[in-house]
């Protein structure tokens, strides 16, 4: 798969029309949403974090606290605060006042947690983005509280799993 810079793109004269972060002259945008209605919009993500079998073993020897205090405790309350934040951390987000947001933690039986945060919010745009970097947060979190124990912790993956309210729902299969 070839890698293209932001020069190649504009070189290229891609269709821009369907990158709604950038102008009919290739520029950086914030979308407008002033057209937009208020609803209801409620958005799900989940990231997979992988723990080898030591790592498992020495948090469940000690009821999942480590050195720095309570590993799903801790990673819950960072995966809540960067959603409130993610208009902070990536440029072209709208700031939200998030009405709720929810991350929860479960073991699976591969040695996997499984991070979920909803987010929801009634406004003119949706909350995809705080969702996703709830649980990206809450991840790199776990990782960060469990590195001194291992550095083969895997982050899987990070995507979403529903969205609703705007003017397309979503829900993978």
């Amino acid at each position: 798969m070839k890698h293209l810079e932001y020069g190649d793109i504009i070189n290229q004269k891609i269709n821009m029309g369907s990158f709604s972060h950038l102008n009919d002259k290739s520029q950086p945008i914030i979308v407008d949403v002033s057209g937009k209605e208020v609803t209801k919009r409620t958005a799900t993500a989940q990231s997979i974090v992988y723990l080898p079998q030591e790592v498992m073993d020495q948090l469940e020897k000690s009821d999942f606290n480590s050195k720095k205090g309570s590993v799903f405790q801790t990673a819950i309350l960072a995966g809540i605060m960067a959603s409130k934040r993610t208009s902070e951390l990536i440029p072209l987000c709208h700031p939200l006042f998030l009405e709720n947001c929810n991350v929860s933690i479960e073991m699976t039986s591969e040695n996997e947690l499984l991070i979920q945060c909803t987010a929801s919010v009634t406004a003119k745009t949706g909350v995809e983005m705080e969702a996703l970097t709830g649980a990206s947060i809450a991840a790199l979190t776990i990782y960060d509280m469990c590195k001194a124990l291992s550095h083969d912790i895997i982050i899987k993956e990070t995507k979403l799993i529903q969205k609703s309210g705007g003017k397309n729902d979503f829900e993978r299969k």
